[in-house]
């Protein structure tokens, strides 16, 4: 049974598509347009030994924080659909 999963989130600040294998290789194919976070991510995906790929676009010409709590919540509803 594969334990995957993809979210895709549209607000008036951002547009996210979030998949997720929780048994990948650690290898993580990340668009946020936040390079910290990308980098931040990209740990996340390879010491957890996961599959990540997140395609975002928010409104960082205001600041980055809409994009970072949208990522979130789509990144928990993976995790949780992923898990059964």
């Amino acid at each position: 049974m594969a334990r995957t999963a993809t979210v895709t989130r549209n607000t008036r600040e951002t547009q996210i598509t979030l998949t997720i294998d929780l048994d990948g290789t650690g290898k993580a194919d990340l668009h946020t347009g936040i390079g910290f976070f990308d980098h931040m991510l990209t740990a996340f995906a390879f010491y957890g030994g996961l599959g990540l790929k997140i395609e975002a676009e928010g409104d960082l010409e205001v600041d980055g924080h809409h994009t970072v709590e949208d990522v979130g919540i789509c990144l928990g509803l993976a995790l949780k659909e992923a898990l059964g």
